[in-house]
């Protein structure tokens, strides 16, 4: 048995009978029915009821890929060491690094003292305490303290992005008193250790505040430090590299603001060093008295500036690497001597180095052409060793430690795949054609052997925020390519792989650009002869089961199953509710349904909105019962709907998780199972079971 599968549940097989209950609204002077409404109202026993008869009926369908589920969980977990340890991150004296052992889900928080490399392991944190009683366990923001006697972390154990801040001392293991609840998941320490400020959420879950706690004081006595009213922004919180700030950033989809606070005078107010300016979104690097500054003034893929520290308005800017069209800057991280910046260029991550001393500056060369690449935890700042994670959709994950003065890199761990052999399998990059004539770029990754022929294909998309989903190596896929299925990446606009203007050419009024990139994607790999036409699967979750569920309007007879894992599909009711978590900040992405342009644009392509009389292809919604970003009810509203609508009664699944978020079940044996159980249904439809 899975580790928390449900006993198979005897059935029918029939869905639930849910009766719809109309509700009629009106706005702009356009009338319309939402029959599917009450499922928002979770104090409705009727609500929880139907959910669970949905979960019942979805086991119940699966039973018979029981056996498959579990073949592929214990593939999954055996190309996964159970007993592992990270790579260990020099800092302050120490070397901190994390284990995971063999029956336990979550990771444990380890370090040893740098001068005795061999002598005794101190224990930083160990999540698998903490989740203890509880059914979920997220951890963030796990931070040690300046002077390295203390760690504080934020930890979610329902879902609902809800934390509560704890602080241990790591020598004796006490966990101090000072809880906070209810807090968001960014802190950061005083330069002294004696302060802790941390972030509190207003009712929309938007993070608005930020607050410091004096150790050994009650919370009650916390002080306000700053407040956002405006809820477009939300605001982030880190203390900066060398120590010396905490950085408190406001930011909505297009503005940025930032302001300082010295860590050694914790109790004195924050200093704004860059107002907000309509339209000019920045992040900034601190070093020393300079401030480097990434902006999109007068730069759309944004330019590299520096200013004095005590002189950062705009016309103190100096450029330092200028605006060029063909590459699109994403952040900038300083060090003692040098910066590093990560880049684009023609939809592929690089890494820039500028050294600061001798204003030399060069690229790190890559080992192939296509590739995806996440910084490490670099936390010294005075340091010529840059780390980063390296991988491909054929190379498995990489710890690299770059020396930028010698430039040259260490392989500092490989990740290795027990059974895997890369020569088997080819990865490529092809280019579609979109019905504007934009050239839409697609990896993919299948077995060497099947070159030349059709095959199954699971194609993945996502399109939204200006987030780039990279060809980065997943071993449990390779439970799917050794079937035969082939996987792909449609990079369609909407996402960040091309630079702003590929973003920007798939939000707002622009948004069904998304959808015709990934139609466009499905039918060029049909038309160069590597998927099956009648035998693929779409994948994608939150924004991107936005995605799946507006293909599936347009093109419902390209595909054979489709899966949608917390899925953003009723647009147009949630835009309209700013009760909701993140909604008015949202509609900087989506639109402003208020005005009657977009109120349009968002009713031609939102997906619950839009479900008709078509025959769809089998389809898994995953859904969260705490889920703060998605609510539980747009899968639910949209099963119901494709279940009333959709032609020849196609299997249409539904599963809640009533003890999780956003990010599905916690700790890694679940999200094995998670993966198992989603990867079974595919393969079923897709016939390659």
């Amino acid at each position: 048995m899975l580790p928390w599968a449900a006993d198979p549940v005897p059935s029918s097989h029939r869905p639930p009978i849910a009766a719809p209950r109309p509700l009629t609204l009106t706005i702009h002077a356009r009338t319309r029915e939402d029959p599917w409404a009450w499922l928002r109202d979770r104090e409705d026993p009727a609500v929880r009821a139907h959910l669970e008869a949905e979960n019942a009926h979805t086991d119940a369908v699966m039973a018979p890929t029981q056996p498959l589920q579990e073949q592929l969980y214990r593939e999954m977990l055996a190309r996964m060491r159970e007993d592992d340890e990270t790579v260990p991150v020099p800092d302050g004296g120490w070397s901190y690094g994390t284990r995971t052992i063999a029956g336990r889900s979550y990771a444990v928080h380890v370090r040893r003292s740098e001068a005795t490399a061999d002598g005794p392991e101190q224990l930083v944190l160990d999540e698998n305490a903490l989740a203890e009683g509880h059914p979920y366990l997220a951890v963030r923001a796990l931070v040690t303290s300046p002077d390295h006697r203390r760690v504080a972390w934020a930890a979610d154990t329902r879902g609902d992005e809800r934390y509560t801040l704890g602080i241990r001392d790591i020598a004796s293991g006490e966990v101090l008193p000072d809880v906070v609840e209810n807090a968001g998941a960014a802190l950061a320490w005083s330069a002294a250790g004696d302060h802790l400020f941390y972030l509190r959420q207003d009712d929309a879950r938007r993070p608005c505040e930020v607050w410091r706690h004096a150790l050994g004081t009650p919370p009650g006595d916390d002080v306000r430090v700053l407040h956002e009213p405006d809820e477009r922004f939300h605001v982030e919180l880190q203390r900066d590299r060398s120590g010396r700030f905490i950085v408190i950033t406001c930011e909505s989809r297009t503005s940025s603001e930032v302001h300082v606070v010295d860590a050694a005078t914790p109790c004195n107010p924050p200093r704004r060093l860059i107002p907000r300016r309509e339209g000019i979104e920045l992040s900034v690097a601190l070093h020393g008295e300079r401030v480097f500054i990434l902006h999109n003034d007068g730069a759309p893929e944004f330019e590299l500036s520096w200013a004095p520290l005590d002189a950062t308005d705009p016309h103190h800017w100096r450029p330092l690497l200028p605006h060029r069209e063909d590459t699109h800057l994403e952040r900038v991280e300083a060090f003692a001597d040098h910066l590093v910046v990560w880049l684009r260029r023609a939809g592929v991550p690089q890494l820039h180095v500028v050294d600061l001393a001798g204003d030399q500056h060069h690229d790190i060369g890559m080992p192939e052409p296509i590739y995806a690449l996440d910084p490490g935890p670099n936390r010294r700042f005075d340091t010529a060793v840059y780390r980063f994670y390296y991988s491909s959709m054929v190379t498995p994950l990489q710890v690299v430690d770059y020396d930028v003065r010698a430039r040259s890199w260490t392989v500092r761990k490989h990740y290795e795949v027990p059974g895997y052999d890369a020569g088997a399998l080819v990865t490529e990059r092809h280019l579609a054609t979109a019905p504007d004539g934009t050239a839409v770029p697609i990896s993919i990754v299948r077995r060497r052997c099947d070159v030349g022929r059709p095959q199954p294909l699971m194609l993945i998309g996502y399109g939204a925020y200006g987030r780039s989903i990279d060809a980065r190596f997943s071993s449990n896929r390779l439970s799917l390519v050794e079937r035969g299925v082939a996987v792909g990446i449609a990079h369609v606009r909407g996402g960040g792989e091309l630079g702003r203007a590929w973003y920007d050419g798939g939000r707002l009024l622009h948004k069904p650009n998304t959808f015709s990139d990934f139609v466009a994607a499905t039918r060029h790999v049909i038309a160069i002869g590597i998927a099956c036409p009648d035998r693929i699967a779409v994948h994608g979750g939150s924004a991107g089961g936005l995605l799946v569920g507006a293909v599936l309007n347009a093109a419902p007879d390209l595909y054979a199953a489709a899966v949608a894992d917390v899925p953003f599909v009723d647009v147009l009711n949630s835009m309209l509710d700013a009760t909701l978590p993140l909604t008015v900040i949202e509609r900087d992405e989506w639109g402003d349904p208020l005005l009657p342009e977009h109120y349009d644009a968002i009713a031609a392509w939102s997906p619950y909105e839009n479900v008709g009389p078509h025959r769809y292809p089998a389809v898994l919604a995953l859904a969260g019962w705490s889920d703060p970003r998605v609510g539980y009810w747009e899968a639910a509203k949209w099963v119901a709907r494709l279940r009333e609508l959709a032609v020849g009664e196609p299997e249409i699944l539904l599963r809640t998780h009533m003890g999780a978020g956003h990010g599905g079940p916690s700790g890694r044996y679940a999200a094995l199972a998670e993966t198992a159980f989603v990867f079974a249904f595919v393969l079923r439809q897709l016939g390659a079971a």
